[in-house]
């Protein structure tokens, strides 16, 4: 049977601009014992005056480590999406994300296709994609972390698509980063028969929910969303979702990926509760 292990992504500090080991600290102070950081390449400046979470990979890798033990959190996986059908800024970015995972002693990180650009047609995304996945899985096999792809573009909408980008390069260590919220915000197949088709390739979760309203104004308009609301306040069946993951036999991450922290506090006292004694212990 499946063990959860709940996270928070870092994404609900964003809204208060909040700059990375603050973004720690809080969510140390609600009671999470993981988070999900974003990391960048180069130096964004919104970062560098800590009004925004990403953490940049021209960083030492052991200062990551450092902040997070120094308010007791571990790290669960990076946010380390890149544009797939872009190599030149996809490959530096993915390969970079996964030997930090590595060092922080994360073992997942989450990406998508992202953006298909105007001029490129479906088959040559799909070659594109293939070189820059095989490219990167060439680094993650290395470093024992998997590349976990999720459901957000035009491809990945539908669960055939996100699994023809999954297959793409024949590797253990490509496999699926389930988003509750993107998948039922697409709109185009019904979001818990999907999550049935793909679940023997999940390994990650995203954990987001949709407020009525929100599915109301973009459902079927849109391909994802960055944040939902608190989970257990929207329209997500969380329980169907943890009855189809549970006869996997490995440890799911359960990443909250919401938009403040007042709902980052109530997401992880409504998942815990949903999980109870499945919950994996913290260890780090």
């Amino acid at each position: 049977m499946a063990r959860y292990r709940i996270a928070v992504n870092m994404e609900f500090v964003r809204s208060a601009d909040k700059g990375f080991e603050e973004g720690v600290a809080i969510a140390a102070e609600l009671g999470y014992r993981w988070v999900e950081p974003m990391v960048h390449t180069g130096w964004e400046l919104l970062s560098e005056v800590h009004y925004f979470h990403s953490f940049s990979m021209e960083e030492d890798p052991l200062l990551m480590r450092e902040i997070c033990q120094r308010h007791q959190v571990g790290v669960s996986s990076l946010s380390g999406h890149s544009p797939l059908m872009k190599p030149e800024a996809a490959i530096p970015r993915l390969t970079r994300a996964v030997v930090l995972a590595d060092q922080v002693g994360a073992r997942f990180v989450n990406t998508d296709e992202m953006v298909k650009p105007a001029w490129m047609d479906d088959a040559q995304a799909h070659e594109v994609m293939r070189y820059t996945l095989t490219r990167a899985v060439q680094v993650a096999e290395r470093h024992r972390v998997w590349l976990c792809i999720e459901p957000h573009g035009v491809f990945t909408r539908t669960a055939a698509g996100l699994l023809r980008i999954v297959e793409l390069v024949p590797s253990p260590w490509v496999q699926v980063n389930w988003d509750t919220g993107n998948a039922h915000l697409a709109g185009v197949e019904d979001p818990y028969l999907g999550l049935e088709q793909v679940v023997d390739r999940v390994y990650h979760v995203h954990a987001k929910d949709i407020s009525v309203a929100h599915s109301d104004r973009e459902r079927g308009r849109v391909t994802g969303t960055p944040v939902g609301c608190a989970c257990g306040d929207g329209v997500v069946d969380f329980e169907r979702i943890l009855r189809l993951l549970d006869p996997l036999d490995r440890e799911i991450t359960l990443s909250v990926e919401c938009g403040t922290i007042d709902e980052a506090e109530r997401s992880r006292a409504y998942l815990e509760r949903l999980v109870g004694p499945r919950r994996a212990v913290a260890v780090r």
